[in-house]
């Protein structure tokens, strides 16, 4: 598919589209036009006032066409421009209502805005871009005569003035489960580093439904820990925080990306043009063209005149937050366990390996029998059907296969008679086939009523997910209209993306009706829960 050659027309609030429509329109648009790194150019607002005759209003009407994990940031805050601060507010969050900060988008938005709450940095899945535009967002807000009249935020997890969750069911107040083994998923060949790991739950009576994610505290890396306090002339056994730098560093803080409250520092203690470049980069500048890949470490060796104290150094970081995993397991099928399927992450920047945090921990670093801090993150929105007997159709590339497992593990269990549709793709059949005997022999005995599959690799032309769906369109299609659910798991800015653009096609085409109506019919899928997705 060609990208068009001029910057996508994002769909304004006072565009004349509903919600869902705006919303869509505005992913699809994006979805053309980015460049291969996802930036979106939207319109300037003053385009955007010229071609529809007018500017928004500012008025609240409840409705929220960004709440879509597909759509970029520069879309989101497009779609949310000129409403209400606290609106804006949360246009700025990924959008995936995960619990890690404690709230819901709406709620974590409403509870700044009404100063119950005053960290910024709290959405994990949004990172430092939408820190930085809650920052200037919160500029705005003490500039503002008094904070919004609001009710009470209702987090969806904790806050200090709720009730406390129950162990294990926040992030505030986690219990601890066991380690007890992983295997490979890939075979001889892959490309990729997936992981089935087990964890035993049993002894802490944790529970879990299918759809839900488990939230795990890592621990980085300890060749990395002590290449920084290396860089910082200090010694690991440096008393902060009442524990040594080399534990506070390994539990307590994130080594990546740098902050820029880690800037600011190195501008306090460095002078000249060193200064002048870390000034910039804590506005959120790029001097060099190399922020975006600025971990902790990197700025050390940036600066390397830099020398902090431990205890400013450590202020200056980031908490070190949890990460979500699907659940890849029934707890009807695994009783007293819990399973997870996770890519181990690593990459290389110049000379220097980077190590995903959580993914390589879980694959490589924690060893059977050992304890960690754990939490279940209750799904909103991804769920099994009620009635046992609907279809359902699931959709998961990758590691998103995982809660169509325990999909797929539940309906066994509970002898469900729903037909059971798994769309699964990856590089290459012979070595990417996760879980490959279950699924076939799920087939075998009828569980699975149908396994379409995608290689992306064993062919000369690229092969997806979205393409088999076009492919088996029409039975898509029938399934469709006899009330099936349909489920989609794994990456938001692509192929979530591409599978809804695929199953409007699939509408349009088999169902009989127009771009419009298709378009239409697929955001009452939505509307109604029979479209759920579970996107990052």
């Amino acid at each position: 598919m060609t990208h068009m050659s001029s910057p996508p027309y994002l769909i304004p609030p006072n565009a004349p589209f509903t919600p869902e429509q705006r919303a869509w329109l505005s992913g699809f648009f994006a979805g053309f036009a980015a460049p291969d790194d996802g930036a979106v150019t939207p319109l300037s607002p003053e385009a955007n006032a010229a071609i529809l005759g007018g500017a928004s209003t500012g008025a609240d009407d409840g409705e929220a066409p960004w709440h879509d994990q597909t759509l970029a940031l520069d879309a989101r805050m497009q779609l949310a421009q000129g409403r209400p601060l606290r609106r804006r507010m949360m246009a700025a969050m990924a959008q995936q209502d995960c619990g890690q900060c404690g709230y819901n988008c709406e709620t974590y938005a409403d509870a700044l805005a009404g100063k119950k709450e005053t960290r910024l940095n709290l959405c994990a899945p949004g990172g430092k871009d939408t820190a930085r535009t809650l920052k200037t967002l919160a500029a705005e807000l003490d500039q503002s005569p008094a904070a919004p009249s609001l009710a009470p935020a209702e987090p969806a997890i904790a806050s200090e003035t709720a009730v406390a969750p129950a162990p294990g069911r926040s992030r505030d107040n986690p219990v601890h489960a066991t380690f007890m083994s992983r295997r490979r998923l890939n075979q001889e060949g892959s490309e990729k580093d997936t992981w089935h790991i087990e964890f035993d739950i049993g002894a802490s009576e944790l529970t879990y439904t299918v759809g839900d994610s488990f939230g795990v505290f890592p621990k980085n890396d300890l060749g990395l820990v002590d290449q920084i306090i290396a860089m910082l002339g200090a010694s690991h056994v440096t008393p902060v925080r009442d524990k040594t730098l080399r534990e506070i560093l390994l539990t307590d803080v994130s080594l990546s990306p740098a902050p820029d409250a880690l800037f600011e520092l190195i501008s306090f203690v460095t002078g000249g043009a060193p200064r002048e470049k870390a000034r910039l980069l804590a506005q959120g500048e790029d001097p060099d063209g190399d922020a975006a890949t600025l971990d902790v470490l990197a700025v050390l060796q940036k600066f390397p005149n830099a020398r902090p104290h431990p205890e400013a150094f450590v202020e200056a970081l980031e908490p070190l937050q949890p990460r979500l995993y699907s659940i890849s397991s029934s707890p009807k099928a695994s009783q007293g366990r819990l399973s997870l399927t996770v890519d181990a992450v690593r990459y290389v920047i110049g000379k220097r390996k980077r190590l995903g945090v959580a993914s390589t921990f879980l694959a490589e670093r924690i060893a059977p029998g050992d304890g960690l801090r754990v939490y279940v993150q209750a799904a909103h929105g991804f769920a099994l059907p009620e009635n046992p007997a609907t279809p359902i159709i699931m959709i998961g590339p990758g590691t998103g296969v995982a809660p169509f497992r325990a999909f797929l593990q539940e309906r066994a269990a509970i002898q469900a008679s729903g037909k059971n549709w798994l769309f699964f793709g990856h590089q290459r059949s012979a070595c990417d086939f996760f879980y490959a005997d279950e699924f076939e022999t799920m087939k075998a005995t009828g569980l699975l009523t149908r396994l379409s599959l995608a290689w992306s690799r064993d062919g000369a032309e690229k092969f997806y997910v979205q393409d088999r769906m076009r492919q088996s369109g029409r039975e898509l299609w029938a399934w469709l209209a006899e009330g099936a659910h349909l489920y989609v798991c794994g990456d938001a800015q692509r192929m979530a993306k591409d599978v809804e653009r695929a199953l409007v096609d699939v509408v349009a085409e088999f169902g009989a009706r127009s771009a419009d109506e298709a378009v239409a019919f697929v955001a009452q899928l939505k509307r109604s829960g029979r479209y759920q997705q579970d996107v990052y």
